[in-house]
């Protein structure tokens, strides 16, 4: 990852960060039971509000630490492995990845541009790899 994508990254989500996480949480899994809709049996044994916080404070979490990624790459890798025993497979993260970008878009409006885009492209395919690869290992 680059330096620059990172930044963009850490100050594009400092604006979502302070949105109403209900709301944005909704639309991130609103769109992803639109595009995989074979996940929602998932999400049935958590309030929507309840995940949909679970699921911004991690991206905080992990968002904020993006620049010393070697010190959260085993929390990642055990995240990874919960979400496995979830019935993620390899193939979710793509339709994850598309959820979150819409996200974004429909989140910072005119402020998305092509360079935000690369760069949470860049950012997500490098923690969702890592994620495969270490619910791989597991297996």
């Amino acid at each position: 990852m680059t330096t620059k994508n990172i930044e963009l990254v850490k100050n594009s989500w400092a604006l979502v960060a302070v949105m109403d996480m209900e709301t944005v949480g909704g639309l991130f899994y609103n769109r992803l039971f639109e595009i995989a809709p074979e996940v929602k049996f998932m999400f049935s044994k958590t309030a929507m509000p309840e995940q949909s916080k679970k699921l911004l404070t991690m991206l905080s979490y992990v968002i904020a630490k993006l620049d010393k990624l070697e010190d959260i790459i085993d929390e990642v890798a055990k995240l990874a492995q919960r979400h496995e025993g979830y019935g993620v497979k390899a193939d979710h993260y793509t339709a994850v990845g598309t959820a979150l970008l819409f996200t974004l878009e429909q989140g910072l409006g005119t402020q998305w541009n092509k360079e935000l885009r690369a760069a949470w492209t860049e950012v997500y395919t490098v923690l969702s790899e890592a994620m495969i690869n270490a619910a791989k290992v597991a297996a």
